[in-house]
């Protein structure tokens, strides 16, 4: 934990609380990468014929190295995966481990493109190829020893039960396949190694890169046994793609300036030409004297995602296994809450990387545990979106978004409100939504406070 979150939650009691008790009940990190999907000898589910005894459930070398790239890749996901049920951690770690391989290899500016197209479309072939690596990846690629080492991923992916296996293979090749169509050499008139052109295209694009993780995902749930959705199958697969594409919709909103340095464009050119005018191309938005044309174009963006939100929440209603709703909501309320903060934010143009406060995260990860605490956190924030969003009508004429913002608020308002007559909160629900204030975090939060006042909490942490 470090000084600059504890100051920026400062003012936010709930976030220094969560803060401190996620200090107190995470592990250290030297110990997160070894025992993230399981202990040295994980006792299997036998449920379900995808549940039996395998070597893949020894902390050999290679799923120690696996663990550590999760760590290495994302710290957040670090998190998230060790909520699953020890069936399902392990497969879903691979699953991450190699669409991040695959994500690094469309990300690499380096890479000649017709050799990178050949790459994505082939890559669910290199996943049960014994041995397979990759040291081609340009030196500055963060991921780029995931790719060196993928062997100990080809490794693991293969110990894994065939139906998992099947999973895996089946949306790495759907996946590869969509991204290599995307990926162009840039010329004068669209000068980027990625440039999506319509709303139509830019659904599509998100339908491969995380509306097939969605639909992957829920097909390693119902293979593990853990999860038996009700629902058609055609519905199922349609709101675990909108659950998907509303998590990278949120993403491709937040890293514009970035993307846009890196020389990808994920908006829309038929949205943005719009607000950078005939002939200009999309840096416009950057530029701080069309402030109000970029921001109505994010508005804009922003409620063509709030759209998706009722889907999301229908999915996770539909979840069973405690360990697979908070998996699933732990991101999504993340996502709502990213929403919440950029929205009609100039900070999405000036900066790169901002994030919500890590206190807010790990609020929001306490949050996560049951269905009516989150429909909680989704309604502050439909409530605050509206709230700014009729504040900030007749201030900007280029901005007219105030129409869909509210519709996709009201929305998500009603789903809740429907929900909870359907599903009326027990005195047992009721206080699981309270925040369970226990005295060991408080004397931590007394001591960082102190520390903090006596200027000594880099000591402390």
């Amino acid at each position: 934990m470090s000084v600059s979150a504890l100051l920026a939650s400062a003012t936010h009691p709930s976030e220094l609380y969560a803060l401190v008790k996620f200090l107190l009940d995470s592990p250290s990190s030297s110990t997160t990468a070894a025992t993230t999907t399981s202990s040295p000898t994980v006792k299997p589910s036998t449920s379900h014929p995808a549940s039996k005894p395998t070597s893949s459930q020894q902390l050999t070398p290679s799923r120690i190295r696996c663990n550590e790239f999760l760590a290495l890749t994302s710290r957040s996901f670090v998190r998230v995966i060790a909520k699953l049920d020890p069936e399902l951690s392990h497969p879903v770690c691979i699953f991450y481990l190699v669409l991040r391989a695959l994500d690094t290899v469309e990300d690499d500016m380096s890479l000649d493109l017709a050799l990178k197209k050949e790459m994505l479309v082939d890559f669910h072939r290199y996943v049960g190829q014994k041995g397979w690596r990759f040291e081609g990846s340009g030196e500055g690629e963060k991921d780029r020893q995931l790719l060196v080492e993928f062997d100990v991923v080809v490794k693991e992916f293969l110990t894994l039960d065939k139906r998992y296996q099947a999973v895996i293979t089946d949306i790495t090749k759907r996946m590869g396949a969509g991204m290599a169509t995307y990926l162009t050499n840039p010329t004068p008139s669209h000068p980027h190694h990625i440039e999506i052109q319509t709303t139509e295209s830019y659904n599509t694009y998100t339908h491969y890169v995380a509306g097939l993780v969605g639909i992957g995902l829920t097909d390693l749930f119902t293979a593990s046994g853990l999860e038996t959705l009700t629902a058609p199958e055609a519905k199922t697969t349609h709101l675990a793609n909108e659950m998907g594409q509303f998590l990278q919709k949120t993403n491709i909103l937040k890293d514009f300036r970035e993307d846009l340095l890196d020389g990808r464009v994920f908006w829309p050119r038929d949205v943005w030409q719009k607000y950078a005018g005939e002939g200009r191309g999309v840096e416009r938005l950057l530029e701080v004297d069309n402030q109000d044309n970029a921001l109505a174009c994010l508005n804009e963006l922003v409620a063509d995602a709030l759209k998706l939100v009722p889907s999301c929440l229908d999915y996770m209603a539909m979840l069973r296994n405690p360990t697979v709703f908070q998996f699933c909501a732990i991101p999504q309320m993340m996502a709502i809450a990213t929403l919440d903060h950029f929205y009609n934010s100039p900070a999405v143009f000036r900066t790169s990387g901002t994030k919500i406060r890590r206190g807010l995260a790990a609020k929001l990860m306490l949050a996560s545990t049951d269905m009516r605490s989150v429909k909680r956190m989704y309604l502050h924030y439909a409530l605050d979106i509206n709230r700014r969003n009729a504040a900030a009508v007749g201030k900007n004429d280029r901005d007219k978004s105030f129409l869909p913002v509210a519709i996709a608020c009201a929305d998500i308002v009603r789903w809740i409100h429907a929900h909870d007559a359907a599903f009326p909160a027990t005195a047992t629900t009721s206080a699981s939504g309270n925040w369970p204030f226990d005295w060991v975090v408080v004397a931590g939060l007394f001591v960082i406070a102190t520390a903090l006042a006596m200027g000594m909490l880099p000591m402390v942490l």
